[in-house]
């Protein structure tokens, strides 16, 4: 075995169906917090607005205008008001664009985050924080943004319809795949990985078949759960430095994007790295299929996407995202990447081609 450094992170994970009821006041308490910044979306606020009633004036002010990929100007109305109200802990309830926001204040104002997440999205388990400026989303590593506590409530996402539901798991099974060949990648975050992504095929079908199948719901947010953690060990590929540029540039939906694209970055680097793909595939229950071909029909089986002009992009905006994504990755450590490859990624995923796709060195 390769000698290899794994840096456990600090934070504090509750897990359980109800706990967003039972354990989130004995927590809060934990922590000594007395003035609780809540960000939340408008779709979520009523449900977040019962949940903290019991706390009563120890929740200061509600920012509810969180966007995806979090706008540089959305950030700085957050901080804003995190400051005129002087407020000691951010509680984020919601998904990505909610926890992004948080941690958009605590890299600034160092203040602690309690998460509770409501999709699949799994930022709440990394240290990675990204801000949209000018149509450009930089991303970034800082402990001050990983959430100081982490509370699931499988509950909480029964309110997530299926159309979401499926591309957010999808989301969440991308963080395990890069997982497994991401900078800082280690035997213990591919073994969170693998679990993570066996957690999450076996869950995202019941999910969206049978929304209310609480045992679905819990197994997927499980995965979620190893995928974030497994991320945040191992750090993201070429396949989330795409959908970065992506979403950034032509502002498409996040985990939407993850659906489309994964397939066929996975089938571009299968050839480099087999035996980490095998591995995938047999938590995908892959059976002779590639890897990449059975993330594919994963997407079509549960009704995602798997198409850039499906989710917004339009053709003549390919070469423009290949010169934005050669200058934002201008290198790939698992296999070299230049402008014919990078197009013929973008050409297969505009269309929604089954991978594999053809694609030439330099």
């Amino acid at each position: 075995m390769k000698p290899f450094t794994y840096d456990a992170l600090p934070g504090r994970v509750v897990f359980g169906a109800g706990s967003s009821r039972s354990q989130l006041g004995p927590e809060i308490d934990r922590m000594g917090v007395q003035r609780v910044l809540l960000l939340v979306s408008e779709r979520e606020r009523p449900g977040a607005e019962v949940l903290t009633q019991p706390f009563g004036e120890r929740v200061v002010g509600i920012f509810s205008a969180v966007r995806p990929h979090v706008p540089i100007e959305v950030a700085e109305q957050a901080r804003t008001m995190a400051r005129d109200l002087q407020a000691d802990s951010i509680l984020a309830i919601g998904g990505g664009s909610a926890i992004g926001t948080a941690k958009a204040i605590a890299l600034e104002l160092n203040l602690p985050i309690i998460a509770i997440p409501t999709t699949y999205a799994g930022s709440e388990m990394t240290p990675i924080y990204g801000l949209t400026t000018m149509q450009r989303k930089q991303t970034g590593r800082s402990l001050a943004v990983l959430p100081k506590l982490v509370l699931y409530d499988p509950e909480l996402t029964f309110s997530l319809p299926a159309h979401i539901s499926g591309p957010s798991a999808i989301n969440a099974i991308a963080h395990c795949v890069e997982a497994f060949y991401g900078p800082g990648a280690n035997p213990i975050s591919s073994l969170i990985a693998e679990e993570g992504l066996r957690a999450l095929a076996d869950g995202v079908p019941v999910v969206v078949a049978q929304p209310n199948d609480l045992a679905g719901r819990t197994t997927t947010l499980y995965g979620a759960y190893l995928a974030g953690a497994a991320l945040a060990a191992a750090g993201t590929g070429l396949h989330h430095k795409i959908c970065h540029v992506l979403g950034g540039a032509y502002n498409l939906p996040h985990a939407d994007l993850h659906t489309v694209m994964l397939p066929q970055v996975v089938a571009f680097l299968e050839p480099a790295i087999p035996a980490i793909m095998r591995r995938m595939g047999r938590a995908l229950r892959a059976n002779e299929q590639t890897t990449a071909a059975a993330l594919h029909d994963l997407a079509v089986r549960i009704g995602a996407p798997t198409a850039l002009k499906e989710i917004g992009m339009c053709a003549e905006d390919l070469e423009p995202a290949v010169t934005r994504i050669l200058e934002y990755v201008p290198h790939d450590p698992v296999r070299p990447i230049n402008t014919t490859n990078i197009r013929a990624i973008l050409d297969s995923a505009f269309l929604g081609h089954s991978p594999p796709i053809e694609v030439h060195e330099a």
